[in-house]
């Protein structure tokens, strides 16, 4: 068999030596023992696939910092053993595909190996399968791990179900032009296709379509679309009479999708004021939170079902609904801890664009959640249905109604029933009278003398007082 060798010119070879050790990438000394690198091999298989390149040395320095150089193989035999082991890994070479990279610069060729994810469980030459997590690769080596990695593997995912479309919707279009050129080493579209497994059997997979063609929504137009709901409501549900304009569609690659659907809800909510402590004030969510909740939705989606994502935009809160449940073994109560991609091409090949959405591969909700802590404001609430997985953002704070009255008083003179239902996100009059008398049995809170009925309002025992007349008394009774 023939392997590729290819030139690369000097960008090419600085972002190599400059690339971020993690889910998807690993750099290794070609003095590597063949044995030792099948375990990085083993987990990439195992996982969501990776590139591995053999040959940049990393040599630590005295304040701790790493340092990389190109030192290869003196030629491409010297990797015959790494080679061998490769290809007895993978007899039939369908998930792997090694290259030599060279540049006129330095000695050596590096190996490049590009896995995909198998289907199968791949072992190393110790018998112990492995997985990725993060930079590291993690034995399997106990009975309920390699029972939950045979589940995992047992599912063949939609993403790599050929679609009857022409491979010009993703070998010519204007999205896969744009992203070729950042490719190392530099190559076609359609060969690189084929490479990645995004064009099988001469058809398009249904990642590669999501991924790279102009407008995926043209050969799956009922499951790759995003739609935006706002509704002028706080209640459980939207109706029409609430519905503000007609839901906006957002369409497009996954990539460009992400980006388009996060500017437009934050567009949108960026023109929502609610009631603060100092008046009417702008809504304001995270950035990360809504970015990486969408993200996700798009990129971990069950593109078999016809279901568009909805962003659903009320008064207090946005629900983000992506079709398909948790992916298996993920649970509501382990999804911060636990991650299995359902689309790993997808979620690999997108982690490739420029300023990839997905940075830090299995962090991205941590991260959504992380942004809502440090804003003081309630966490996520993820609920997971028959067909689909929900995430709400509420637009609530941590502190409790009786801390948002007292706030709010620090400002104010006083405070009525409708204004502290509204500060607190509570509907209940009764509810809210419940709050201010706990309030007052600590003596923290009285009645606005002179005010009853619906006028009738609450402020702080020191406050000046009022006759019965409304006026201000110089003096206390």
């Amino acid at each position: 068999m023939t392997i590729d060798t290819f030139e690369i010119d000097k960008e090419q070879k600085n972002r190599l030596l400059e690339l971020t050790e993690g889910h998807f990438n690993d750099v290794k000394s070609y003095r590597i023992k063949p044995r030792k690198l099948l375990k990085t091999v083993s987990a990439f298989a195992n996982s969501d696939g990776g590139d591995i390149y053999v040959g940049i040395e990393e040599e630590e320095l005295e304040d701790g910092s790493k340092k990389r150089q190109w030192n290869g193989f003196s030629d491409k035999e010297a990797a015959n053993g790494h080679i061998q082991a490769l290809h007895e890994t993978f007899p039939f070479q369908k998930n792997l595909n090694i290259s030599f990279l060279k540049h006129n610069s330095v000695n050596g060729f590096v190996l490049h190996i590009q896995i995909s994810k198998t289907k199968q469980i791949v072992e190393s030459s110790d018998g112990t399968p492995y997985v990725r997590r993060g930079a590291q690769s993690l034995p399997v080596n106990n009975h309920d791990e390699l029972k939950r990695l045979e589940y995992d593997k047992g599912i063949i995912t939609y993403e790599q179900q050929t679609l009857n479309v022409p491979n010009k919707l993703i070998s010519e279009s204007e999205v896969i032009q744009n992203f070729i050129s950042d490719v190392i080493p530099t190559t076609e579209p359609k060969p690189w296709l084929k490479k990645q497994l995004l064009i099988q059997n001469g058809k398009p997979t249904v990642a590669g379509v999501i991924l790279f063609a102009d407008e995926p929504q043209v050969a799956l137009p009922k499951q790759s679309g995003i739609k935006i709901f706002r509704y002028k409501t706080k209640d459980a549900e939207g109706s029409r009479a609430t519905l503000a304009f007609d839901p906006i569609t957002i369409e497009g690659c996954a990539y460009s999708q992400i980006k388009d659907a996060v500017d437009k809800t934050t567009e949108i909510v960026e023109d929502m004021q609610y009631l603060g402590e100092k008046g009417f004030e702008s809504i304001q969510y995270p950035f990360e939170t809504l970015h990486e909740i969408i993200t996700n939705a798009v990129i971990h989606r069950d593109y078999s079902i016809k279901s568009d994502i909805q962003i659903v935009i009320f008064d207090n809160r946005i629900e983000i609904k992506s079709p398909g449940k948790l992916p298996g073994h993920v649970t509501i109560n382990n999804i911060l801890d636990e991650q299995l991609a359902r689309n790993g091409t997808i979620v690999r090949i997108i982690n490739k664009f420029p300023d990839p959405p997905n940075k830090d591969v299995g962090e991205g909700l941590n991260t959504a959640f992380e942004a809502m802590r440090k804003l003081r404001l309630k966490e996520p609430k993820i609920i997971e249905s028959k067909n689909s997985v929900s995430v709400k953002i509420f637009h609530e704070p941590l502190a409790s109604p009786e801390e948002m009255v007292m706030q709010y008083l620090e400002n104010h003179s006083e405070i009525s029933n409708s204004i502290a239902r509204e500060l607190c996100g509570i509907d209940s009059e009764n509810e809210m009278k419940r709050v201010f008398q706990r309030l007052q049995s600590s003596d923290l809170l009285e009645r606005t003398p002179g005010k009853r009925g619906s006028a009738s309002t609450w402020r702080k025992p020191d406050s000046p007082k009022t006759d019965g007349l409304g006026q201000t008394s110089l003096f206390n009774d």
